[in-house]
């Protein structure tokens, strides 16, 4: 219980201390926004990101049904799965190479799972009128929107997403709080409305392959929902196999190789309704015979 509370406090404080740092770069610096600034003006009874009053009231409810089903997540996970929550060892512990080369691979394996679960609640019809299209009100996303989400959105991707991940390939104690904070800064980037320097989490991961930035995610919010499904920087590869990369309304200084020569976009066999849960429902497969070993 303390565990699931220390983690639930600290990172809740993270996530206010680094929105306040991004949303004070996104009004000092208009210069490095992914939108223009007319994007973001009031309009109509509307907010900064274009969500009406009655928007705002369900995002609120959807918000404490959040805290509520992943604290109790936490709780589940600790008292059911010894040894997922990593003891302090510094007896037993790698060379740091080797836990580096650890840490990248478990977030690609995370990002493996939140990819297919975020592609598939836009290809399914009911996940998407009923669960992630609430997400989308926000047209011009800001960092104070990254988990207003319905709260099966947010406890679907804890699960497929960190939870997997550490399941698959386990983090030691240090690198296993390194991950959390650094996704807690990633995704709160993604979708602060400025894609530059001052992302910090983002461009430490700008040397590894395909890695994305936040404009590629805010173009997905600009109503381009068929591109850029990646939840974390270095998930960008995901993107970029299963053809589903865009540029975006970026600064040319800003885009990759890849977002040059990429198209992304086209339909595949996995953009069924029922078929793009193949990939994830392979991959619960094998994380449950890795808990059955």
């Amino acid at each position: 219980a303390v565990v699931s509370t220390q983690s639930t406090g600290g990172l809740s404080v993270l996530r206010r201390l680094y929105n306040n740092y991004l949303e004070a770069v996104f009004c000092a610096y208009p210069e490095v926004r992914t939108q223009s600034i007319p994007e973001h003006r009031l309009k109509g009874g509307k907010d900064l990101v274009g969500r009406d009053a009655e928007q705002l009231q369900q995002m609120i409810y959807h918000d404490r049904l959040t805290f509520i089903t992943q604290f109790f997540l936490e709780l589940f996970i600790y008292f059911t799965m010894p040894g997922y929550y990593p003891a302090y060892d510094t007896l037993n512990i790698l060379p740091f190479p080797l836990r580096l080369v650890k840490l990248i691979a478990n977030h690609y394996i995370m990002s493996f799972g939140m990819y297919w679960c975020h592609r598939a609640l836009h290809k399914n019809s009911w996940l998407w009128r009923n669960i992630h299209s609430l997400h989308h009100w926000a047209k011009h996303p800001l960092s104070r929107t990254t988990y207003q989400d319905h709260w099966a959105d947010n406890f679907g991707n804890a699960i497929v997403g960190h939870a997997f991940a550490q399941i698959l390939l386990p983090l030691d104690y240090t690198m296993f709080w390194v991950s959390r904070v650094f996704r807690v800064c990633e995704s709160l980037e993604k979708h602060s409305g400025v894609s530059g320097g001052w992302n910090i989490a983002h461009t430490a991961q700008r040397w590894l392959p395909f890695a994305q930035m936040p404009h590629h995610h805010d173009w997905h919010h600009e109503g381009h929902k068929g591109c850029n499904y990646t939840f974390t920087s270095i998930g960008g590869i995901w993107d970029c196999v299963f053809g589903t990369r865009r540029c975006g309304r970026a600064p040319e200084r800003t885009q990759t190789t890849q977002d040059l020569k990429s198209s992304g976009g086209e339909v595949s066999f996995f953009d069924g309704e029922y078929t793009c849960f193949i990939p994830l429902t392979l991959l619960t497969c094998v994380v449950v015979s890795k808990l059955s070993y």
